[in-house]
């Protein structure tokens, strides 16, 4: 039995005796609701059309049918219209999709039925017991996020069971678990866990689409992270994860692609939009609307200014928080979203969607702020509320531990780029600070490897960025030689103690604090196995020990979490000094004569109120050592990081105001005021 349904919500929704379906095409004159049978049978449903959303009701169906839905409408690729009922679509809404591509001429010919080779969409319960587990609600400066995939976290760790291993189960498995709570891991970005497509040419290729930049729906979980092959266990398992990490304290940031969708280039198949209302969904050039205007590099770009658009990306994101628990997000090329009508603008339709909506007031609103168009590197132009993955922090602290001279732009990344966010009325929580990321070299490669190599990617190596360059101390890769090893160690310490000593956000990425290696792989967009997988069996005790210490430290210290930036002229001591070889304050021409070593001492005071003790933080960029002379004002120093002699107790002595220190080449060393337990991060 049918019924007209309601025109509103948009998806597929069960109540029970029912599924009420609606979708939004503002250019179609008919649309078919599909019922599928497991035997491949085909039940057609005329939809009712109301403001241009076309719905229906139908009894009797629930949670894992399968569906999908069939347009007519106009077919003129010249004007920018691609309806075909012979194509299969996939439901923008749908809250789980069943099966992947299987690639055939039918998905892009016009007139050929797409069914047979089409992901289904599903029907789902929204039913789970949350248990009474709360969010954990972090304070973003006392955040340390650890950017991971769920496939290649546990794909090969030994103490999770075999069937959950690479799985959302995985992830949520105490032996996992247990390893975040260890690092001091406070929230986890997850790689895109949206349904997504492995495109063709990969599978040509046979290789996939591991990084999962390409989704289809930006409502269902990718199913193939699901232990069981049900059609929706996907939405359930992925629930029980989040569950599973808030009850350890942990947060889920997703890493979500709004700015362009699965079905690619012009040619490409039609799967979802395409075939609904290819011109309210993507950027066409003025004039040419057989030419995407395509800012991503990826095929096509989502039309963002375009209300139904809007609508979606809102939806979707207020679904993940209220229904699936996830506590933030991490927009990848977000200045796409800007780009309502072409130009950048900072007041878009979308982002002033997202700042008012009263759902997502508390969640983390993370930027990658760049595309590929015009004017497209936009760091520090996100509003209030946004913080933002810092590429000037990645690029200034790589060059400054390569030997550039760049000690002015190092001290603004270390005080948390106020130079940045200050002008705007932002605080350091805006910047999200990171050396690697999943694009590009691992920290360990980053170190090792001056030259990427992407040849298992099928490109013959001109895939991945070249400015990753970094130093092989004259062997490229693994080395028996102990001297070129402890040089990478000591610069990986070095880039660790950058990273988590600074104010700001840190972001981690996952497996660095294992010794993590690609291979020289810069690129592993397309390598689902053990090049980009967690190899557990050869866990690098010195970075793991590095990154524990450090996150304590950082921890223990209120002074390295500040929520606002150093005052000018605060009352009392002033809450940042900085300081010469000599102890002397640093004037202006000595930021210019192309030093590499710097001392800043920090108050242990923010806007006046003592927050814990001060401290020193030494940073010596130069090939050789130095002996540092401390700043007079503080009567005894103990240092407790030196990232040269990592463990070496030596360095606990009391050292008073005027002493000199010896600070290794290539090294940072922190040092506190005297107080009780001198020997705790030892």
């Amino acid at each position: 039995m049918t019924g007209p349904g309601r025109p509103h919500p948009l998806g597929a929704h069960w109540h029970g005796a029912g599924t009420r379906f609606a979708v939004w095409s503002g250019v179609a004159t008919g649309v078919h609701l599909c019922l599928l049978g497991d035997d491949g049978t085909e039940e057609r449903i005329p939809c009712r059309r109301t403001d241009g959303v076309w719905h229906v009701e139908v009894a009797g169906v629930g949670p894992g049918q399968r569906y999908g839905y069939r347009v007519d409408g106009p077919w003129d690729p010249g004007a920018g219209h691609r309806c075909d009922p012979a194509k299969l679509l996939v439901d923008p809404y749908a809250r789980a999709i069943d099966g992947e591509v299987r690639w055939d001429r039918a998905l892009h010919d016009h007139g050929a039925d797409s069914a047979p080779f089409a992901p289904k969409s599903v029907v789902v319960s929204d039913v789970f017991d949350w248990g009474g587990v709360a969010r954990p609600h972090h304070r973003l400066e006392d955040s340390l996020i650890y950017e991971v995939h769920v496939k290649g976290a546990t794909a090969l760790h030994p103490d999770v069971p075999p069937e959950l291993r690479g799985t959302y189960g995985g992830v949520a498995h105490p032996a996992f678990v247990s390893h975040l709570r260890s690092l001091g891991v406070t929230a986890v970005e997850l790689l895109p866990v949206h349904h997504f497509v492995h495109e063709q040419r990969l599978v040509d290729l046979g290789l996939r689409n591991y990084w999962g930049y390409d989704s289809l729906g930006w409502f269902a979980p990718h199913q193939d992270y699901a232990r069981g092959d049900g059609p929706t266990d996907q939405v359930v398992e992925f629930k029980a994860m989040v569950r599973a990490l808030h009850d350890a304290g942990i947060e889920v940031v997703l890493d979500v692609v709004y700015n362009h969708t699965a079905e690619a280039g012009i040619d490409g198949p039609v799967l979802s939009w395409r075939g609904l209302d290819h011109a309210a969904h993507y950027r066409t050039v003025p004039g040419d609307p057989m030419r995407y205007d395509d800012v991503t590099g990826t095929g096509n770009t989502v039309l963002p200014g375009h209300p139904n658009v809007i609508r979606t990306v809102m939806d979707s994101l207020r679904y993940w928080v209220t229904e699936m628990g996830v506590d933030g997000f991490r927009f990848d090329l977000a200045m796409a979203m800007m780009r309502d009508h072409g130009p950048v603008d900072p007041g878009a339709s979308l982002l002033d969607a997202i700042g008012q909506d009263p759902a997502l007031a508390e969640v983390k609103l993370i930027a990658e702020p760049w595309d590929l168009g015009p004017d497209g590197y936009g760091v520090g132009r996100f509003p209030i509320g946004w913080s933002e993955w810092n590429g000037r922090f990645r690029d200034t602290v790589r060059d400054f531990w390569r030997g550039e001279r760049v000690l002015p732009d190092l001290a603004s990344r270390l005080a948390g780029s106020s130079d940045i966010y200050r002008p705007a009325g932002r605080a350091p929580r805006a910047s999200v600070n990171f050396i690697t990321s999943h694009d590009g070299f691992p920290l360990a490669d980053l170190v090792s490897y001056d030259r990427k190599h992407n040849e298992a990617n099928g490109e013959d190596n001109r895939d991945g960025d070249d400015h990753n360059r970094s130093w092989n101390h004259g062997v490229e890769g693994p080395t028996d030689d102990p001297e070129i090893a402890e040089a990478r160690r000591r610069t990986r310490r070095a880039f660790l103690a950058t990273l988590l000593l600074s104010q700001g956000v840190p972001l981690l990425l996952g497996g660095d604090e294992l010794g993590r290696t690609q291979g020289g792989n810069n690129n592993g967009y397309a390598q689902d196995n053990e090049v980009s997988w967690f190899d557990w069996s050869d866990v690098d005790g010195d970075a793991f020990d590095t990154v524990r210490t450090l996150v304590r430290f950082r921890q223990e210290h209120r002074a390295l979490r500040r929520d606002r930036f150093f005052e000018e002229a605060p009352e009392g001591a002033p809450e940042v000094e900085w300081f010469r070889l000599d102890g002397e304050p640093m004037h202006p021409e000595d930021w210019q004569d192309g030093r590499r070593t710097v001392t800043l001492r920090l108050s242990g005071g923010v806007g006046g109120e003592p927050v814990g003790e001060p401290l020193l933080l030494i940073v010596n960029g130069d090939g050789v050592g130095h002996n540092v002379r401390l700043p007079d004002g503080v009567g005894v120093w103990i240092p407790v990081i030196d990232t040269a002699n990592p463990g070496a107790r030596a360095r606990s002595r009391r050292c008073g105001s005027g002493t000199r220190i010896r600070v290794p080449h290539r090294s940072v060393v922190a040092l506190r005021a005297e107080g009780p337990g001198e020997d705790r991060y030892l």
